[in-house]
């Protein structure tokens, strides 16, 4: 659906069963509401601005297929520690048939980032105590540092 034809149906349908309908489709794709979604419940115009950002998105990355999407998901909500978002789309891959395989390969890149990150973060922290940056070779007080 085209974003032209969900802004059509909010005013068609107003804002209370836009949401409804919206949790409904949702329910039906992945099997179940996220929990974001269901909390935005009672506030059907964050629901509904949320949904359509978030549709935004899907269908301006479709040359990525769904199963990969949903791989990206797993591996950012494992790099994020989110148990919650992390359950939520390991039961949506399980539920569109990606392979335990194919999960654990999202994980062990999301570890093997995660993991970069640490280390970058601290080694940059460890070279700024000594004063220098190794990349650029200049001091912090702006001087050329001897190689």
């Amino acid at each position: 659906m085209r974003f032209e034809e969900d802004l059509e149906k909010v005013l068609e349908k107003g804002t209370e069963q836009t949401a409804e309908d919206m949790l409904a489709s949702i329910e039906n794709a992945y099997g179940e509401v996220p929990y974001i979604f269901r909390f935005m419940k009672d506030k059907p115009e964050l629901l509904i601005t949320k949904i359509l950002h978030n549709n935004a998105i899907i269908r301006s990355s479709q040359t990525l297929d769904l199963e990969t999407q949903e791989l990206i998901s797993i591996a950012v909500a494992a790099a994020i520690r989110c148990t919650h978002c992390l359950k939520l789309h390991l039961r949506v891959a399980k539920r569109m048939g990606i392979s335990d395989d194919e999960i654990g390969a999202a994980l062990l890149i999301a570890g093997n980032i995660a993991n970069a990150t640490v280390l970058a973060m601290a080694t940059r922290e460890l070279n700024e105590e000594k004063d220098a940056c190794p990349v650029c070779h200049v001091s912090s007080n702006g001087d050329p540092m001897e190689i």
